[in-house]
């Protein structure tokens, strides 16, 4: 819709805002009601380590890098003739933020998703016979990851809080509705069902929180945001922001996002999203699967008040590690720079990374292990490592959809998108290694552009999935042409690495 074109553009063509915070970083990307995009921004979002296994984020950091690329976007699309019409939300999902209903204050550092300080909490509950309960409420494991362990230990460790937040004055929100209440100047305290069911506080069968999860995890009602459709108004920017009122109209968790961005709009679709971590998510309609090789139920997404469920696998650690080959180990100088590596060498030469450096996810679950380097010899280098490491990714997914497999999902094809599938060697040895034809997207900001397209809907700028579906375009398609030998020699070699890094640990 109105680009320039010469000397010419269309003034104030409707664009769309799309806020994608991050682990590691927060972007705004503006798109066209084509699904192409404008223009976008990122600034990278420093993590912090206070102890072995604590992951958190400066909550201020978080708003003020979002403010700022959201600032930057919307002056380069009205510089390019566009007007932002709506705002659509995605984030990180479990990352937990409590605030001061009064000054919007927050009471301690955002705790992130891979932060496993409350592991012996979550196993007391396990003891107490509890994972059962929460599991058949939730869809989810008894597990650190999730939001609840984390909001009680901010209201229990940190001194005043939890009398504060029985007073009614303690506001919780993941990082969607920490955003939403400030870009709203606090009028506004609310969450989408998708970030809701990553709690272990919202019942995903009655779609609606949960008096018994909140007595197990010992957490006020009081504290709760409301929980709205993924499409849909949630309220108008404060004018001070940016000039003027933007209605924000969608709200999704970002692997949900990502599998709107994807078009998994039928049963059975599947992507896998490579970012921080990967996820694996596959719909599963309008009724939740519940795995036997621990794997979640979620929420897809909700609209117009009707559920589309998912079953999701998780990896804690994907671009993660090469961010970490990048900045620990100084193994490498930008990302990009892993393709060229692993393209150099003929073979892995023997060595695997393990990159449990906040656990394994699934299909293992086990929060005490940590990363481990195996098969290193004199004549290992930087491109050995960088290889292994993005190898390790490619072992995981196949893990995790072996995990579907057994839970009775086979599917057909990948859709892949994140940062990490610019990677062509990568996609390449993933499709290998998986043994399924791996689909990359035109556009790789899916995640972005699903909260884009979950805005469009709320704001009546598009009608329907089929009309997003519709407009899909593929990249490029990967199809598997590694040997069964190398294939079953290589998972063999990985199988016996986690293996030992889990004995190790024990």
């Amino acid at each position: 819709m109105a680009a320039r074109t010469g000397a010419t553009m269309t003034m104030n063509a409707k664009s769309i805002l799309a806020i994608d915070q991050g682990t590691t970083s927060s972007r705004a990307i503006v798109f066209d009601l084509s699904g192409h995009i404008i223009c976008s921004a990122q600034k990278e979002l420093p993590p912090i380590f206070p102890a072995n296994g604590w992951v958190e984020h400066d909550p201020e950091a978080i708003w003020l890098s979002t403010l700022d690329v959201c600032r930057q976007v919307i002056a380069k699309a009205e510089h390019k003739g566009f007007c932002v019409s709506a705002i659509g939300i995605t984030n990180q999902r479990e990352t937990t933020i409590l605030w001061d209903k009064e000054t919007g204050k927050p009471l301690y550092n955002a705790i992130v998703w891979q932060d496993r300080r409350t592991d012996h909490f979550c196993k007391k509950l396990q003891s107490d016979g509890l994972e059962k309960t929460i599991s058949s409420k939730t869809g989810l494991l008894l597990d650190p990851y999730f939001s609840a362990s984390k909001i009680s230990w901010i209201l229990d460790e940190i001194e005043g809080v939890r009398l504060r937040a029985t007073n009614g004055k303690i506001a919780f929100g993941t990082v969607d509705t920490f955003l939403l209440w400030r870009l709203t100047n606090g009028a506004v305290h609310a969450t989408d069902a998708t970030n809701a069911s990553r709690t272990s506080l919202y019942n995903i069968n009655s779609n609606q929180w949960d008096e018994k999860l909140l007595e197990i995890f010992n957490v006020p009602s009081s504290v709760l945001p409301a929980v709205k459709d993924c499409a849909g108004f949630f309220g108008e920017t404060n004018t001070g922001l940016f000039g003027k009122s933007i209605p924000i109209f969608g709200i999704a968790g970002d692997q949900q996002a990502a599998s709107i961005g994807q078009a998994c709009f039928n049963t059975g679709d599947i992507k896998s999203t490579y970012g921080t971590g990967c996820f694996v998510l596959m719909n599963t309609g309008d009724k939740p699967i519940k795995s036997k090789n621990k794997l979640l139920s979620t929420i897809a997404w909700r609209l117009n008040g009707e559920t589309t469920y998912a079953l999701e696998g998780s990896i804690f650690i994907a671009g993660a590690g090469v961010q970490w080959l990048r900045d620990q180990l100084r193994l490498i100088e930008k990302a990009s720079d892993t393709e060229a590596m692993a393209r150099g060498l003929t073979t892995n030469d023997g060595v695997y990374i393990v990159p449990a450096f906040t656990g394994l996810g699934a299909p293992h679950w086990q929060s005490d292990v940590r990363g481990a380097i195996f098969g290193i010899t004199r004549a290992t280098g930087s491109a050995e490592f960088a290889r292994a490491m993005v190898e390790s990714v490619c072992y995981q997914t196949y893990d995790l959809l072996s995990a579907m497999k057994e839970d009775g999902v086979t599917p057909k094809t990948l859709r892949v998108d994140g940062g990490m599938v610019a990677n062509n060697w990568m996609c390449e040895y993933l499709s290998g290694i998986v043994d399924l034809t791996v689909e990359r997207p035109t556009v790789m900001e899916t995640t972005a552009l699903g909260a884009a397209y979950l805005a469009g809907i709320g704001a009546g700028l598009f009608g329907s999935f089929e009309e997003i579906q519709a407009s899909r375009s593929i990249d490029r398609q990967f199809n598997p042409s590694l040997s069964a030998e190398i294939r079953t020699d290589n998972l063999q070699k990985w199988h016996r690495a986690v293996a030992a890094t889990k004995s190790f640990s024990e």
